[in-house]
């Protein structure tokens, strides 16, 4: 219990000199946000996943098998924003491949932009989303999801994919590291599945208020992460380095 309550502080409060630095918290903000806009998407957009790809494959084929209030055209619009916004962020990844910093912070910006472009589209329809309204908010939504997860990959801390958490369930169970990765982190897996359960319930508990007020707190923290990881990435400490 005490190695875990030490892993869980390092993990919010990473020692001085720590390789991943200040961004395991960040990515566990990330992981929050995660949660809260799959609260709009699937509770609020019909029952699609905008980050959770893997949900939403298999939704595809529920869809395709005719199973009632599932939508064909939804999952495939998301899957394929999603994919465009994976390609955004590999292309930051080789922009900034040289510092982790500043990769993390104009991906940020870029997401920030695109949750700010559903939060005006949800206001401008008064939460009452037509069709169009709707594919608009899940292509904005799945793109920043894509950007961030492909952004997170190229990162690279162990646990902290920010929208998958199978690997990281597997790793808990199965009481051992990735092979490469620095060993094994039971709090880091318990925080990072902690955080999206966080993110879905306050996106579930704040929508019976409206999409746009889930999607002014998902921007809210975003934008908060990105000036704060902004300010951090000028730097040039050893855990910018890739």
């Amino acid at each position: 219990m005490r190695k875990l309550l030490v892993d869980a502080a390092h993990t919010l409060v990473p020692p001085k000199g720590d390789r991943h630095g200040p961004l395991p918290p960040l990515m566990l903000t990330l992981t929050v946000l995660t949660g809260l806009v799959d609260a709009v998407s699937y509770l609020g957009l019909g029952q699609v996943f905008v980050a959770n790809m893997t949900g939403n494959v298999v939704l595809l084929g529920f869809a395709l098998a005719g199973a009632a209030g599932l939508s064909a055209p939804a999952s495939v619009v998301s899957l394929a924003a999603f994919l465009v916004g994976a390609v955004a962020g590999g292309r930051f990844g080789t922009r900034f491949a040289a510092h982790r910093g500043r990769l993390l912070a104009s991906a940020m910006v870029l997401q920030a932009v695109l949750v700010a472009a559903a939060f005006a589209i949800a206001v401008v329809a008064h939460d009452r989303v037509g069709t169009p309204g709707r594919y608009a908010l899940i292509v904005a939504l799945a793109l920043a999801m894509g950007t961030q997860t492909a952004v997170a990959r190229r990162i690279g801390v162990p646990d902290l994919t920010t929208t998958v958490l199978t690997q990281t369930l597997t790793g808990l169970a199965a009481g051992s590291g990735d092979a490469g990765d620095e060993g094994p982190r039971p709090a880091r897996r318990i925080l990072s599945v902690l955080a999206m359960v966080l993110g879905a319930l306050v996106g579930a508990l704040l929508l019976d208020a409206g999409l746009s007020l889930v999607l002014g707190v998902a921007l809210g923290l975003l934008a908060v992460a990105a000036v704060v990881t902004g300010r951090l990435a000028a730097t040039d400490a050893e855990w910018v380095r890739s």
